[in-house]
């Protein structure tokens, strides 16, 4: 199982993806420069946080043409696994690969937190390890991650379950207060319609040890491993 850890100008969590996937989970991994078409083999794509290009225009308006968004475009058009944490989110926005778009959090300042979500969807690669229900412990470090889309984008979002973390209280309850950045309908991460592709804002890879905080994060990048070990597993072997 091979991890690609997708690097930009202004990247500045790609060292913890790939702590996360190499020394934590065990997997290999491989980090690939935004200039670089090439994945190199990866069977997952991760798009880690930062302020990729400085944020300049908006977040993720300028890697969006980057030379690896083509490869990333093209393994997820494949069916790929591609995960956009944070400012991979914010990229997999502008690039289409995802609905939506984000604005400033609604206090208007950068917030760095602890944030509780609940899975919605277990059906994704990054949720297969998870239960529907599951309320993950997770930090948040952004200053535009208030999602925002029209209404009736949002009504086939629901209706196509395609939102897949939503922010809650530690007893699962979604509450304005739970909120921390004023996203709609409390959406903390979704999928695109064929499932394969998804974005959050929380940080999973910064969740992956006891020593940190929480492991809670751990289980999205068990869940790739899971969900590639179905799809190449031979025939009359998957379980």
């Amino acid at each position: 199982m091979k991890f690609a850890i997708v690097v930009f100008p202004g990247s500045n969590c790609d060292h913890d993806a790939y702590h996360a996937v190499r020394h934590v989970l065990g997997a290999e991994a491989e980090c690939v420069w935004h200039k670089d078409e090439d994945l190199r083999g990866a069977d997952a794509v991760v798009l880690p946080g930062g302020f990729a290009h400085g944020d300049y225009l908006r977040t993720g308006a300028i890697a969006r043409f980057s030379p690896v968004m083509r490869g990333v475009t093209r393994f997820a058009a494949a069916g790929g696994p591609v995960l956009g944490i944070c400012n991979g989110f914010q990229i997999l926005l502008e690039a289409g690969l995802l609905p939506g778009a984000m604005l400033r959090n609604r206090s208007l300042r950068f917030q760095c937190e602890q944030v509780h979500v609940r899975v919605e969807q277990s059906d994704t690669p990054f949720t297969g390890a998870c239960r529907i229900g599951q309320v993950l412990r997770m930090p948040i470090a952004h200053g535009e991650g208030s999602y925002y889309a029209e209404a009736e984008t949002i009504a086939r979002l629901e209706a196509h379950r395609q939102v897949v973390f939503r922010y809650v209280t530690g007893a699962g309850e979604v509450s304005g207060e739970a909120n921390p950045n004023g996203s709609v309908a409390a959406i903390a991460g979704l999928c695109n319609e064929a499932r394969n592709v998804v974005g959050l804002m929380p940080h999973p890879e910064r969740a992956c040890e006891l020593a940190l905080g929480s492991a809670d994060g751990l289980a999205l990048f068990e869940s790739a491993v899971r969900a590639v070990a179905g799809r190449t597993a031979p025939a009359g072997s998957r379980v």
